[in-house]
């Protein structure tokens, strides 16, 4: 099918959408994203149908005109399944009535590519995110709140790793060199899962702060290598981080003083990661969520 570039595009895409699923006669649809995909998984009709909401699709799009929490509505109803990745999302969908259930499954963490490095070989206070570098994601935010840790902290190796890559990079690097901070702030851009353990494995805690979200796999894998997170308070994050290291979104003096707590203090510092990992290892590993959703299916073609 061609690209969507504007929202009324989907609905130009129905019959292509029907035609496809009548070819592939597949045994189940499953649709990402309840406002788009999954409106043209709902107008295809194919049973049994699965309905994954990814965040904002619930938590943001309905609530842009009137409409569109109705169509949400009607889309959900239409499901057979409904999963969602947070506590919050998996209610936000309750809302809707839907006659299928809702359960929370979340993406996971493959803990054979994302594991705890050893503290002993981490150098200075190695910070990173591996928030994409656009608008929702806050990394001006960050970046604001990394000049005032080292003014707070003169004495202390700082670096900031900055992954995920996005259309607010020549912004960002404007930002950063405008603070005299290019020695200390580093612009990795996308990498692979090797090249994202590989930071991960040097630093000592990540942030992830944006405005809206669901829950982050970023956050998990930085949680499965041992770091201490530190995050925007969030319905989902709360879920996973203490409340003492959730801050508001956007808000760099707050996340300044969260950081400037955790890292004058190494043992905690090493501590919450230590936590971290053992919480991945209990609640987020990425086979056993999958396993979960395989018996889902398996349920629904019976």
């Amino acid at each position: 099918m061609p690209p969507v570039r504007r929202q009324a595009d989907w609905l130009l895409r129905v019959a292509d959408a029907q035609r496809h699923v009548r070819e592939l006669a597949p045994d189940i649809v499953h649709a990402h994203y309840v406002t788009s995909y999954g409106y043209l998984a709902a107008r295809c009709g194919h049973h049994p149908l699965v309905m994954t909401a990814w965040g904002s699709d619930l938590l943001v799009t309905p609530h842009t005109r009137p409409w569109m929490r109705w169509l949400t509505g009607w889309i959900l109803r239409r499901a057979d399944l409904i999963t969602g990745d947070s506590a919050s999302l998996v209610e936000a969908a309750r809302q809707y009535r839907p006659r299928a259930p809702v359960h929370e499954i979340h993406w996971g963490v493959d803990r054979a590519r994302f594991a705890p490095a050893p503290w002993e070989d981490k150098d200075g206070v190695q910070i990173v995110s591996l928030r994409a570098w656009e608008p929702n994601y806050q990394i001006a935010t960050l970046i604001d709140a990394f000049e005032l840790l080292r003014q707070q902290m003169p004495g202390t190796p700082f670096q900031l790793h900055l992954l995920g890559g996005g259309s607010l990079e020549a912004r960002l690097r404007r930002q950063v060199q405008a603070r005299g901070l290019d020695q200390s702030v580093h612009f990795h851009g996308r990498l692979d899962d090797a090249g994202m353990a590989a930071v991960l494995a040097r630093c000592k805690i990540s942030v992830s702060v944006p405005a809206s979200d669901a829950t982050s796999v970023a956050m998990l894998e930085s949680m499965a290598c041992g770091l201490a997170v530190v995050a925007s308070d969030l319905p989902a994050n709360r879920q996973w981080i203490a409340p003492e290291l959730l801050v508001p979104a956007g808000d760099a003096r707050a996340l300044a003083r969260v950081l400037q707590q955790l890292a004058s203090d190494e043992d905690r510092m090493h501590q919450v990661g230590e936590h971290n990992a053992e919480r991945i290892a209990l609640d987020g590993d990425r086979k056993a969520q999958m396993d979960h959703i395989d018996r889902l299916y398996r349920q629904l073609q019976q």
